[in-house]
């Protein structure tokens, strides 16, 4: 039953007097606490709501977001929030509020069933379950009245409790018919991949490609770093200049497009248009580590500074705005804030926005033209009214670069370094001025898988840019979830940290992406810490979630009882599936490791997406990027030399410098650090620094080149072109 309590909904927030006070109240997610003071009597998932939907008899009511979902916020205020449709929900439904961040496991169940059913899926998702949580129909956004085609919820909710009195066992049938159907898991037939999927993967690619503005498809678009990573290696691969073309033209309109944030740095989650000009406005950790990582590896084959300056600004955006106390980092920053003196109310991307006369007021009449000419803005604001759905962005201009610098400076009869001087300080007062606003709301979550895609973008950006702040930041946060996260005594992680509090057990994507993180972490630091807690969570993952019948991982463990089926993640969308992930990691540790049980695992996973892969490889881009691993020759690089002297980084500097995907860099450091890699490789051993000098081995398949300590004959080395196998 609802309470009347006075009660912080946060724990983080002075105590206020609330008319409502649901069952969600003691949670620890920023999403289910947003909602616990609706008039809804909302349940958590868990025991508690599926015995009282059994014991009365009623369907449940799923409802599943997240923080920073600006949609989620708007089903908040206009329907969650209003007694009379709470008194619908209350009467004839259980409700039940998920946290997908929080619950990745339920959220994928559900969304499998509405993108069967209706063809769509997305956030807020609503869907009616059985008592026993079998679906039978769902939607995403309900307004809180019919609106043309798009039925009001309390039409649904009088409809699907009508249809649930009515039609009760049919329903019943229904739904037990449709989870069975549903219950195969995810990735198609288990089969060998063949090597014609590697082209197919970049023609599917290319026939979907947006020349004019980069980028794949239209109107909303992601960026999908996967799908650029994918072409980066192809690229190398196959020497394809075109596959090249379309990752370097797709990164450079996303920098000039309003989805990168013009003064603070960061991307925006997507462009809601198909020029990367206006964005949804979130702003996702994961994200930002993956698309600096696709900059950096855009920069170690280009060279060209643009790039490097894009992952940097991405880094500092976090390290400034999105990083614990503890030196973990939060998830999201909300696409809403409050409007700049209405504190009340809030807009979507009422922090970002700027009329002409807030930057006329910030920089100056007679400064502004510059800036407003380099940064799209207009009189009368510039987003098209097709982007502007609820009417909150008239008048208003999203910053994105229209003219370039040279444009702007010829336009105002100007040489190119004085015209940047001044827009860099212009940039800097408008930034100034906009951190006076109101800020976005902050989802103060750490989440164990995400921190860790940001580790893996720090400590290789650590080394290729030199900012040994990057390394000391990864290091940390690396710490924090050891400490916060995992437990020792049994080798289990945890996927969410707040409020002083660990709560869920991991699922694969936080073990997988963890692996990953700490394998970059090692090639970074050549600490062994990392790597040996890499290989020991690879033991766990494997004993937890690993298919035994099919290959592949499950996504979540066997001991979770309240799910419908265990599925095995099999798509690759704005991040890579846990499944890519941790097929890559089982070829990085067999490289290190010559451990063939790991390449084994490596061939079961891919094979059992191999029918999806040859049909469809687009779909999975990061898988392809696994197999392209597994199928190319494999380098071994080691370093002989002292750890800090100057020739041995410049050593290593060869080698960060270049972009070489399937290549594990090794220190042989003549210490404790060398004789523990070579228990695992045994051709390190001898491996020594050559007449006092940093000495580089480079090996294939273990075969070694003579060692050199020539910059030049090692840049050689490096350079030549590898058979495939």
């Amino acid at each position: 039953m609802l309470t009347l309590a006075g009660m912080p909904t946060t724990g983080e927030s002075p105590p206020a007097t609330f008319k409502y006070t649901n069952h969600l109240i003691h949670e620890k997610s920023p999403y289910l606490l947003l909602h616990a003071h609706n008039p809804v009597d909302w349940y958590p998932w868990g025991e508690e709501a599926f015995r009282k939907a059994r014991r009365e008899n009623k369907p449940i009511f799923l409802s599943v977001g997240y923080y920073t979902c600006h949609w989620c916020h708007v089903m908040e205020r206009e329907c969650y929030s209003n007694p009379q449709i709470a008194a619908l929900v209350n009467r004839d439904f259980v409700a039940i509020k998920v946290d997908r961040e929080e619950r990745p496991d339920v959220d994928e169940v559900y969304t499998r069933f509405l993108e069967a059913t209706t063809g769509d899926a997305g956030w807020p998702m609503n869907v009616f379950l059985t008592p026993d949580l079998k679906p039978f129909f769902g939607g995403t956004y309900f307004p809180p009245i019919d609106r043309g085609n798009l039925p009001g919820l309390p039409s649904v909710l009088k409809k699907v409790a009508l249809a649930w009195q009515r039609d009760h066992q049919q329903i019943l049938g229904t739904a037990a018919k449709l989870t069975r159907e549903l219950s195969t898991p995810s990735g198609g037939s288990f089969a060998a991949v063949e090597p014609s999927a590697l082209p197919a993967a970049y023609s599917e690619m290319r026939s979907n490609y947006d020349a004019t503005n980069g980028g794949f498809g239209g109107a909303p678009k992601f960026p999908r770093p996967v799908a650029l990573e994918y072409l980066m290696r192809y690229a190398r691969r196959e020497k394809n200049q075109d596959a090249l073309a379309m990752v370097l033209h797709t990164l450079d309109r996303i920098t000039r497009g309003g989805v990168h944030d013009q003064l603070g740095g960061g991307f925006h989650r997507y462009a809601t248009d198909s020029g990367w000009v206006v964005p949804h406005f979130e702003k996702m950790l994961y994200d930002q580590a993956q698309l600096a990582l696709a900059y950096l590896h855009a920069f170690q084959i280009t060279h060209n500074q643009d790039y490097a300056r894009t992952t940097r600004d991405t880094l500092d955006f976090v390290l400034r705005e999105m990083r614990g106390p503890e030196g973990g980092f939060y998830s999201a920053l909300d696409a809403d804030s409050p409007l700049p003196g209405n504190s009340g109310q809030d807009r979507e991307g009422a922090y970002y926005l700027w009329s002409a006369a807030q930057v006329k007021e910030v920089l100056g009449r007679e400064d502004a033209p510059p800036f407003e000419y380099r940064y799209g803005v207009q009189p009368d604001g510039n987003v098209p009214a097709a982007q502007d759905i609820e009417g909150n962005m008239r008048g208003m201009n999203v910053l994105y670069q229209q003219h370039s610098l040279a444009e702007t400076a010829s336009y105002f009869k100007g040489r190119e370094p004085a015209m940047e001087q001044q827009l860099e300080g212009d940039q800097k007062q408008l930034l100034r001025a906009r951190s006076e606003r109101p800020r976005p709301a902050l989802d103060t979550e750490v989440v164990t898988a995400w921190n860790a895609v940001l580790i893996s973008a720090l400590a290789s950006s650590s080394q290729v840019l030199h900012e040994p702040s990057y390394l000391q930041a990864a290091r940390r946060a690396a710490s924090m979830l050891e400490t916060r996260l995992y437990s020792s005594s049994t080798g289990r992680l945890k996927r969410r940290y707040r409020l002083g509090a660990a709560e869920v057990d991991g699922f694969l994507s936080d073990y997988a992406s963890l692996i990953a993180g700490l394998l970059d972490l090692y090639e970074a630091s050549f600490d062994l810490r990392w790597l040996n807690w890499a290989l020991r969570l690879q033991r766990t993952e494997d004993l937890l979630f690993w298919d035994q019948q099919g290959g592949g991982y499950f996504t979540t463990a066997a001991a979770e009882k309240n799910l419908l089926w265990r599925d095995r993640e099999a798509y690759d969308g704005a991040e890579p599936s846990a499944n890519s992930v941790a097929a890559m990691n089982l070829v990085r540790i067999w490289q290190i490791t010559e451990d063939d049980t790991a390449r084994d695992r490596a061939v079961k996973t891919i094979s059992a997406f191999g029918g999806q892969l040859n049909n469809n490889p687009e779909s999975m881009p990061a898988m392809m990027s696994a197999y392209e691993a597994l199928t190319s020759v494999q380098r071994q690089i080691v370093i002989a030399g002292e750890p800090q002297a100057a020739d041995t980084r410049e050593m290593l500097d060869l080698v960060w410098g270049r972009y070489l995907p399937n290549s594990i860099l090794m220190l042989a450091d003549q210490g404790t650090g060398q004789q523990e890699l070579a228990r695992r490789l045994p051709f390190i051993a001898n491996m020594r620094a050559k007449n006092g000098k940093a000495t580089a081995y480079v090996c294939q398949n273990y075969v070694c080149n003579l060692p050199s300590s020539d910059p030049k004959v090692v840049a050689n080395l490096l350079d030549r072109e590898l058979p495939i196998q």
